[in-house]
């Protein structure tokens, strides 16, 4: 797709849980970037009931950037990741979705890539990579994949998964533990719909279904930060589920 075509519309699925903070500069950040690219675009977010007064946050943006922009859908309780895009898809317009972040992982500017290399291609999905250092198709210049802000233990703990996961799935892709990602509307409803997974091993289950499927991927290098505020959602009880996740992918599909 060409810079300033407006055929396409892109729906970005934000789950939040205590967000406050970070929500308004992240929707400031999106809204430059998409008008900077003259992009039709839409927030979908999906709040799990925040007790730092995230919803009332979002509606005060809502007020801000106009209800076509930014759509707020709700939900009772923190009901976990994977139901949270499975809630927001319901509600998206466009017929291009991005899911990412609301924390600062995954900056906006790397959006414009993910079109460029998405409309190179004609690909279902386009995948933000940490690990890899490349000229994908459909951009001019090398972009290098990077990790910012963390220790060493959590570096070797998201490389020794991807290495784990590599192993036993063969995902056709660098980073299968990342969720910055650009889908066709029909691609991630069609995977999301053969997706068991709830929690922390949802996104690796939807591209080792993806690649089950058959779909066309594309990676994206991207350099990741760690969040700006709140806390990190990775613990003991993260890096189990996903041990036991990984294993049941390796079994299932």
């Amino acid at each position: 797709m060409a810079k300033g075509s407006t055929k396409n519309k892109y729906s970005v699925i934000l789950p939040t849980y205590n967000e406050r903070q970070n929500l308004p500069v992240l929707v400031q950040m999106l809204y430059d970037v998409f008008t900077k690219e003259n992009l039709n675009w839409e927030i979908i977010v999906v709040d799990d009931a925040s007790p730092d007064g995230t919803l009332e946050r979002a509606k005060e943006l809502q007020k801000s950037f106009g209800a076509d922009h930014i759509v707020l859908k709700p939900r009772a309780g923190k009901l976990g990741l994977g139901t949270a895009y499975v809630h927001g898809l319901q509600y998206v317009t466009g017929n291009f979705v991005i899911i990412m972040d609301a924390d600062f992982s995954h900056h906006p500017k790397f959006i414009p890539d993910m079109v460029k290399i998405q409309a190179a291609t004609s690909c279902d999905i386009v995948t933000g990579t940490r690990y890899r250092s490349y000229t994908p198709k459909g951009l001019d210049q090398k972009m290098v994949g990077g990790v910012y802000g963390w220790d060493a233990k959590r570096k070797l703990t998201s490389q020794g998964a991807n290495i784990l996961a590599d192993f036993l799935l063969a995902p056709g892709v660098s980073d299968l533990t990342g969720s910055f990602r650009l889908y066709k509307k029909e691609a991630v409803i069609k995977v999301i719909e053969a997706t068991e997974s709830k929690g922390f091993t949802f996104q690796m289950e939807l591209m080792a279904r993806a690649k089950a499927m058959g779909l066309h991927v594309e990676e994206c290098p991207i350099t990741f930060v760690d969040r700006v505020y709140g806390e990190s959602k990775l613990g003991g009880e993260e890096i189990v589920e996903y041990l036991k996740g990984l294993t049941g992918l390796w079994w299932k599909v």
